[in-house]
């Protein structure tokens, strides 16, 4: 029976034409394939191998498979971006028209020097994000606030010498619990909690800390804009959005709010074609699926050689 290490060695150095690759010597740096430009395209960062970033261009139409990859970049240096994605021939940089991206302004700096045709549009999966962690924010400080109320409670009782006993609601959950177990449940719309415990672990948990209700729902006000079919509608209700989260209590909101009012545009963007950036978020999802299947990276370059004949 021969070990999967020995056709793999065999593989690299005779069956496959890795030697005579003419992007070998260059690829841990970078790699190009002008032949897979389209018109509307994905950006986004992937990590290889112990944390090292390669930022990945890839063609929405070829939908994951053969054809997807049209640049890999080491790192995510704007610089370094502009560099290797004009290597791409300036006709068919040209024809490009829209590409979805995360929140990365430097990325957003490259891709607009480099394709000065096409149309920014920022991803609403990371706008959402943005909200959520605001939220999540929030449901921390709660737990934080619990946690020093026991412990003051913890040496009360011991000071007078008896026995603590923590506080049960009504779901059975004590405080520090009830906010620990809540948090997957404020990730979804209401109506989209099945659950008996989770809904009533969320009913207790708006009861006893009306803030994070607040929160919760004024993070579901923005969800909602991305179910809007007309843009000026959608603008108006962000727009609205952002000055409600400047007047809110929470710092976090504030942040947010600021961040979404400079990519403003490019979020409104979404509204023309409904583009996201699922496609990309997919193609890393396949490369991390072929990295735990090769057992980690050991070599960067024949990774990358592999991934060039399975995508590119």
């Amino acid at each position: 029976m021969v070990k999967p290490a020995t056709l793999i060695r065999h593989y690299k150095k005779h069956s496959s034409d890795f030697k005579e690759w003419d992007q070998r010597h260059h690829a841990k740096q970078w790699l190009v394939f002008p032949e897979n430009l389209g018109p509307n395209l994905s950006i986004d960062e992937v990590s290889l191998s112990n944390g090292e970033l390669y930022t990945l261009l890839t063609n929405k139409s070829a939908k994951g498979r053969k054809g997807s990859l049209v640049a890999s970049i080491r790192g995510t240096r704007t610089a370094d971006l502009v560099w290797v994605m004009e290597k791409l021939p300036p006709r068919e940089r040209a024809k490009v028209l829209e590409v979805s991206m995360d929140m990365a302004k430097n990325v957003e700096k490259a891709v607009r020097k480099v394709f000065f045709n096409a149309k920014i549009v920022t991803d609403r999966f990371h706008v959402v994000q943005l909200a959520q962690r605001c939220l999540q924010q929030v449901r921390i400080e709660q737990w934080r606030n619990e946690l020093e109320n026991e412990n003051e409670q913890m040496a009360q009782a011991r000071e007078c010498g008896q026995k603590y006993r923590p506080e049960e609601l009504a779901n059975g959950d004590t405080p520090k619990q009830l906010l620990a177990r809540s948090r997957f449940a404020l990730m979804k719309f209401k109506s989209q909690i099945k659950d008996n415990n989770h809904w009533l672990r969320l009913r207790i948990a708006f009861q006893r800390y009306p803030e994070l209700e607040k929160a919760y729902n004024h993070t579901l006000e923005l969800r909602q804009i991305f179910n809007l079919t007309d843009r000026n509608t959608a603008e108006h209700a962000l727009n609205k959005w952002i000055q409600k989260s400047k007047k809110t209590a929470y710092k976090a909101f504030y942040s947010a709010a600021m961040s979404l009012h400079w990519h403003r545009e490019s979020i409104l963007n979404f509204f023309d074609n409904r583009t996201t950036n699922a496609s990309a978020e997919s193609f890393n999802a396949r490369i991390k699926l072929f990295r735990a299947n090769q057992k980690g990276v050991r070599d960067t370059t024949f990774f990358l050689f592999r991934l060039s004949k399975l995508y590119a």
